[in-house]
């Protein structure tokens, strides 16, 4: 199987599994933000953003240094996981008994405390389960990462449906997301034991500590990056109250969505970057170049769509009591774009031993986006978070660019040339659907046909493009 076809179909059960759990996710979150009202749908999200935080703690970069290693070196995965799973388990106990600390520090209520400790738990869970999720991504056996995420997101929709119900309240929905975790890491768990290998329990702290240093920079980095991305809740929980964060959260939500897109692209690509700078260097530098403007080629057409009709979008899905959340929405969804072009830099750095790089720049980019929020949130609210995430992921684009210019994956000026003629596409796009100004289930059937279009008269797809759509087709 070619590696295009091998990408292809890993690519293809990710991006299934991911629109199914968007699917759910979406039916969940509508079903929750009503029936919790936003209030209580603030403190299920401060929880989700606390915990998110801390889970950091429970991986320290552990998941990606493994996943790179074992896809240079396969046979080393019995010490690698064996050595993982304990080593988890000591940094799990840690980062709870740190978690239920600083909740007693800040004195927040019992309800809250009780929330975000169930969540702590299934964070744990979780992590493990990223941990197993990593070695299938080394051994390109993405088929079971991705039934793992279906059985999560089917049982917490499932829970999500019987505790609206019965009206269980806030506690049965922390403990419906515990459930999920907990039985999907027993199925991954298994599928590692029969696909892959049989996990032997080891404790040998020379490769914990080296592990551990080989895996720091991926560690700070991933610190930086969840702070980054879920700083801005915790501080408008702490700084304006819940209702912002449920008004906050709801846009946000509708954002995540769209990361799924640049998620399976992480999980499909980075492996394979790993091995391609072991392999071929050139092939390397063509996969970021492709990468780039895929992902842009993708989302420009949402982002742009979404902008448009962002107060319609609010409402047809969480009601007029929501009706804020849509400038929230029009600004944050920009935002994915550049997720998606600084996650393709990232993977790019992180496969070619320029992790420490990408440490510094998201630490930089870290400390701004706190300085930013703790200005615009106290002056903007939720509009302020907005604004500082848009320009903290700007500064990270314009830092990873530089970084790559200067080295030998440096893209070429096609890339810039291709970028140019998709911007155009997406330009006609914006003007005709301002122009025409039809109803949001209209417009969505002509944007797709006007993009198309501007792809095709721009000649946006070269040679290069049409080669790899007919691989993957098989013609």
């Amino acid at each position: 199987m070619s590696k295009i076809n091998e990408i292809f179909k890993n690519t293809s059960w990710l991006l299934i599994s991911q629109i199914i759990t968007s699917i759910f996710g979406f039916v969940w979150i509508v079903l929750l933000a009503r029936y919790l009202g936003v209030s209580d749908f603030g403190i299920m999200n401060f929880a989700i953003s606390f915990t998110s935080i801390m889970s950091i703690f429970i991986d320290l970069g552990i998941n990606t240094y493994i996943t790179r290693d074992l896809s240079r070196s396969p046979e080393l995965s019995q010490k690698y996981i064996g050595n993982a799973i304990p080593l988890k388990i000591f940094l799990s106990i840690l980062s709870f008994i740190a978690t239920l600390v600083i909740l007693l520090i800040m004195d927040y209520n019992l309800l809250s405390i009780q929330v975000v400790l169930l969540f702590a738990i299934q964070t744990i869970f979780l992590s493990m389960g990223w941990l197993f999720n990593g070695v299938f991504q080394a051994f390109s056996k993405m088929k079971y990462q991705a039934i793992g995420i279906i059985i999560n997101s089917s049982l917490i929709l499932s829970g999500t449906l019987l505790l609206t119900y019965f009206n269980l309240g806030l506690i049965a929905v922390a403990l419906s997301y515990m459930v999920g975790s907990i039985i999907t890491l027993i199925y991954l768990y298994n599928n590692i034991k029969n696909k892959i290998v049989i996990p032997k329990i080891q404790i040998d702290l020379d490769f914990w500590k080296k592990s551990i240093k080989q895996a720091i920079p991926f560690g700070i980095t991933g610190i930086f990056t969840t702070i980054y991305f879920m700083i801005d809740t915790v501080m408008i929980s702490f700084m304006v109250g819940n209702t912002a964060v449920g008004i906050y959260s709801s846009a946000y939500k509708i954002i995540t969505v769209f990361t799924t897109i640049y998620t399976v692209y992480t999980y499909v690509v980075f492996p394979l970057m790993s091995k391609l700078y072991k392999d071929s260097e050139d092939l390397l530098k063509i996969s970021y170049e492709k990468s780039i403007k895929y992902l842009i080629m993708i989302m420009l057409p949402f982002a742009i769509g979404i902008t448009i009709y962002s107060e319609d979008i609010i409402t047809l899905i969480y009601g007029k009591s929501y009706i804020f959340a849509g400038d929230v929405l029009k600004i944050l969804i920009w935002n994915v774009l550049f997720i998606m072009i600084n996650g393709a830099s990232t993977s790019l750095l992180n496969s070619s031993n320029s992790e420490v790089a990408v440490t510094k720049i998201n630490g930089l980019a870290c400390l701004v986006n706190v300085v930013l929020n703790l200005f615009l949130i106290y002056y903007l609210s939720y509009i302020g978070a907005s604004i500082a995430t848009i320009i903290t992921g700007v500064i990270i684009f314009i830092l990873m660019t530089y970084i790559i210019l200067k080295n030998k994956y440096k893209p070429d000026k096609s890339l810039i040339y291709g970028i140019v003629k998709i911007c155009v596409s997406g330009l006609i796009l914006a003007i005709i659907l301002l122009i025409l100004n039809l109803s949001m289930w209209i417009a969505l059937p002509v944007a797709i046909i006007i993009y198309l279009i501007g792809i095709y008269l721009t000649k946006s797809l070269d040679s290069t493009d049409k080669a790899v759509i007919k691989e993957i087709i098989g013609k």
